[in-house]
C-alpha cells in the first residue's frame, strides 16, 4: 500500500490557502466606513487638511478673543495658518472658498462675541499659548505622518505646512524678544 502522508509542500500550500481564506472572510461591516472610491485620494487628503487648518484658525480666534493682549502676537501666525488653508484648498476644485481661510481680518473685530470660546482657550495667557502650541505641534506631526500616502505635490505642500507648524509651536512657547 502506498504512503498517504502529504508532502511538506502540500502542507505549506494548504496552510497558506487556509490562512488566505481566513483573512478574506475576516472582513465585516462593523469596521469604520470605507472612503468613497469615487473621490480621489488627493482630494480627500486636501479636504481633510483644510478642515484641520480651519479648526486651528478657530483656536487662534478663540485664544485672541479670550486674551486680547496676545492678539498682536498671534496675528502673523494666524495669517500663516490662513494662507496654508487657502493654499491647500486651491488644489481641491470642488471646495468652496472657506470663510476662515481669508487672512483679511486675522483678529476677530467683535471680540468674544465674534468667536465663541473654544476648548483650546485656557484661562491663563501662558497656558493658552501652550495649548495653541500643542495644537500646532499635534497637527504638524499628523501631517508629517500623512506624507507617506500623499501624492507628490501634495506631499511637498504638507511637508512645508508641517514644518511651519513646528516653527509656530516653537514661537508660541518662546519668550518674545529673547535671544537663543
Amino acid at each position: 500500500m502506498p504512503s498517504i502522508l502529504p508532502s511538506r509542500r502540500g502542507l505549506l500550500a494548504g496552510a497558506a490557502g487556509i490562512a488566505g481564506a481566513a483573512l478574506l472572510s475576516g472582513c465585516s461591516d462593523d469596521g469604520p466606513p470605507v472612503a468613497d472610491p469615487e473621490v480621489p485620494l488627493e482630494r480627500r487628503m486636501r479636504e481633510t487638511a483644510v478642515r484641520e487648518s480651519e479648526r486651528l484658525l478657530e483656536r487662534y480666534d478663540a485664544t485672541s478673543a479670550a486674551h486680547p493682549a496676545l492678539a498682536q502676537r498671534l496675528v502673523p501666525l494666524r495669517a500663516s495658518v490662513a494662507a496654508h488653508a487657502a493654499a491647500l484648498a486651491e488644489g481641491s476644485p470642488s471646495s468652496p472658498p472657506s470663510r476662515s481661510a481669508s487672512a483679511a481680518s486675522p483678529v476677530p473685530s467683535g471680540g468674544a462675541a465674534a468667536a465663541p470660546p473654544a476648548p483650546g482657550a485656557a484661562p491663563v495667557p501662558a497656558e493658552a499659548l501652550t495649548a495653541l502650541a500643542d495644537a500646532e505641534r499635534s497637527l504638524a506631526e499628523a501631517r508629517t505622518i500623512s506624507l507617506a500616502g500623499a501624492p507628490g505635490e501634495l506631499a511637498r505642500m504638507l511637508a512645508s505646512v508641517a514644518a511651519c507648524g513646528h516653527v509656530h509651536a516653537y514661537l508660541l512657547t518662546s519668550t518674545p524678544g529673547a535671544s537663543s
